[in-house]
């Protein structure tokens, strides 16, 4: 049997399936790229701090142990890696903490906030040897082995270009003092570190927008699959609320409708499909015609038949005049005018009852 294509899009409930196995689409190189951007910034602005900070720890560091006595005791050692751990933490300690911040936002950024326990849980698969070799022998094994000589290659040229941009200034740098040399040659560092920057990001960039398209592939579905889920999951839950929602409106509104038809003048039938419950007042004159106050069919139709017969509500059988008000009008409504006749002529046969019944009780 042919092997179905994935042609269909996605669904939310696949989607989300797939990302609690821990597949989504994830660049290292966005989080690696502005990592080092990041990290460059921080050592832009807090660069002086840090050089002055270790200048100043080295030569408290040489004058101590230019006093052997003042370093020989376990209290002047302690003191003296104190210095040093807390001239680290307070320079070096706030760059490595904005590129954590920087990596962990980068992170989400991509896959978003949401924890997924089940993607750390132990999945002998990932470990099986037989789909190592498969993966080694993938497709993907091409591109990504052209995309790392492709990132060192460009990485290399960029920062080799701002390197040999440098040299030609290097003949005003003859008898500049030790310092100015120091300070330059860091300066000049940082510039080619940030070309070098620039370019990774660049190509992490592009590493993020392929391995999108390739996360989108990889999601697509067949129809098959589109219909199972489908049957197993049913409709979602916002359309599970509306429908309720409108099950409860219908069946208040069918209440208060069946609540009416006592008030009712006349109830015309089909006799069995169809029920219109019209009430009329005769003693307002021509001014007002007969409203429609109650109206179903089948069941409905029954319901309002019971309701009636329980109050003494007259009952005539007309069927294409119960048709023709049920597809005509909405409860609430009067008759529309090319009825009037027909309906005229079911009131006056009810009054007529109505009259004899009152004369043959007096």
């Amino acid at each position: 049997m042919a092997r179905e294509e994935r042609t269909e899009q996605p669904t939310g409930k696949h989607r989300e399936n797939a990302r609690k196995k821990g597949q989504v689409a994830r660049s290292a190189d966005v989080s690696g790229s502005l990592t080092l951007i990041a990290g460059l910034f921080a050592l832009s602005l807090m660069g002086p701090r840090i050089a002055d900070s270790m200048t100043g720890v080295f030569r408290d560091v040489l004058a101590r142990i230019a006093h052997p006595q003042a370093v020989s005791t376990a209290a002047g050692l302690k003191e003296l890696m104190d210095t040093a751990l807390q001239t680290i933490a307070t320079t070096v300690g706030p760059v490595a903490g904005v590129c954590v911040i920087t990596g962990l936002a980068a992170g989400a950024a991509q896959v978003g906030l949401r924890p997924n326990p089940q993607a750390l849980k132990l999945d002998f698969s990932r470990i099986n040897p037989a789909n190592g070799m498969r993966n080694f022998a993938g497709p993907n094994v091409l591109f990504e082995a052209l995309k790392a000589i492709a990132k060192v290659a460009v990485v290399g040229v960029v920062a080799g270009l701002a390197l040999l941009n440098g040299l030609n200034g290097l003949v005003v740098l003859v008898g500049i003092s030790p310092a100015a040399l120091g300070s330059l040659f860091a300066s000049r560092a940082m510039g080619i570190a940030e070309h070098a920057a620039l370019a990774y990001l660049v190509i992490a960039a592009v590493d993020y927008i392929q391995k999108r398209r390739r996360h989108e592939k990889q999601l697509k579905m067949t129809k098959q699959q589109v219909k199972d889920e489908a049957r197993q999951y049913g409709v979602s839950g916002e359309v599970k609320t509306a429908m309720r929602r409108r099950q409860i409106q219908a069946a208040r509104a069918r209440a208060q409708m069946l609540a009416a038809v006592p008030d009712a003048s006349v109830v015309v039938t089909n006799p069995t499909h169809y029920a219109v419950a019209l009430r009329y007042d005769r003693h307002s004159g021509l001014a007002n015609a007969p409203e429609v106050i109650a109206k179903g069919k089948d069941l409905l139709a029954a319901q309002i038949r019971r309701v009636a017969e329980e109050n003494d509500v007259p009952i005539v059988s007309n069927p294409p005049l119960a048709r023709a008000l049920h597809s005509s009008t909405q409860v609430g409504q009067t008759i529309p005018q090319e009825l009037w006749v027909a309906v005229a002529e079911v009131l006056s046969f009810v009054y007529r009852l109505a009259e004899r019944k009152r004369m043959r009780e007096l």
